[in-house]
């Protein structure tokens, strides 16, 4: 049930990309139309690759859900911007459509936005769940800094926290790059673009479950995923810069290209990775897989149960 209107909310608009999913779409939509928020909430759910369901329209007053196709490039980053465009509210959430809220995710996140004014952009803590067990990601801090996401792309940051000033998103930190190899780190570049601006503002509860499986239409193979790595290296050259950030980074190329077979290009990420940071433990994970030591499903299955990924 929503508040009583003690006090002026901002409308928010929620973009949820979806493609083939529709059970997890609908709990993902009764979370959002379940939030205790006093505010005028606007869902759009965008349809990627197929025709727009209007089965999960819903509209009460201060509440909606509306349907609409993906009108640009094909794919996450063009989902989400879709429904960006198709908002005109004060502020604009994003969720995946296998993650759901608590209750009071909105209010809390508004209430940390007043708290600290120049924010744009508020984050919270997640819940992940893999393979039926469940793990809490906090970053033990209320406000995420530019030099904070060099070292460590900060996963409990996930896109389905994000609460965003539109007017600074449009106008200001810019849309979703359209151009990241299969829309993977996405939501890292917009971390490091909008935190170069303003400091992120945190709630440190875990206000989001987020689904971790091979369900997501949007999880793309490992070619795709070495391509958008060396993506932000080249666009965001201060990764390269951070010691542990860069070791992180090229510790997971490594992996990505043993996962292909490629031993070569493997060792040699692998190497610089522990040139960097010697306890890079990706790097050593890496070899495992290289040298058909460990199978890479093991490993990640084992990483996922824990709530991390590599």
């Amino acid at each position: 049930m929503r508040p009583a209107p003690a006090e002026s909310w901002p409308s928010v608009g929620v973009v949820v990309p979806t493609r083939d999913r529709p059970e997890l779409l609908r709990q993902t939509l009764d979370t959002i139309w379940r939030q205790d928020y006093g505010g005028d909430v606007d869902v759009v759910v965008v349809f990627d690759g197929q025709e727009p369901d209007a089965s999960v329209r819903r509209d009460l007053p201060g509440r909606s859900i509306r349907a609409v196709a993906n009108a640009r490039t094909p794919g996450l980053a063009g989902a989400r911007n879709t429904g960006i465009k198709a908002l005109s509210t004060d502020l604009v959430a994003f969720c995946d459509d296998d993650d759901t809220w608590a209750a009071g995710k909105l209010t809390a996140q508004v209430h940390r936005m007043r708290s600290q004014p120049t924010a744009e952009l508020v984050t919270c803590g997640i819940t992940v769940s893999f393979a039926g067990r469940e793990s809490t990601r906090l970053a033990h801090r209320d406000t995420i800094e530019y030099r904070d996401l060099l070292p460590s792309r900060m996963a409990m940051l996930h896109s389905s926290t994000f609460l965003i000033r539109r007017d600074r998103l449009v106008e200001g930190i810019g849309l979703l790059d359209e151009s990241i190899p299969g829309s993977q780190n996405e939501d890292w570049d917009l971390l490091l673009r909008a935190a170069a601006r303003q400091p992120i503002a945190h709630v440190d509860e875990p206000l989001v479950r987020v689904l971790w499986g091979q369900s997501s239409y949007f999880s793309r193979q490992w070619q795709t995923r070495v391509s958008s790595l060396d993506w932000m290296l080249r666009r965001h050259p201060d990764i390269a810069t951070d010691r542990a950030g860069a070791a992180r980074v090229y510790g997971q190329l490594a992996f990505g290209y043993a996962v292909l077979g490629e031993r070569r290009k493997s060792l040699h990420w692998a190497n610089r990775a522990l040139r960097r940071r010697w306890q890079e433990p990706r790097s050593v994970l890496a070899l495992a897989v290289a040298f058909r030591l460990l199978p890479a499903e093991f490993i990640l299955a084992t990483l996922h149960r824990r709530g991390h990924g590599i």
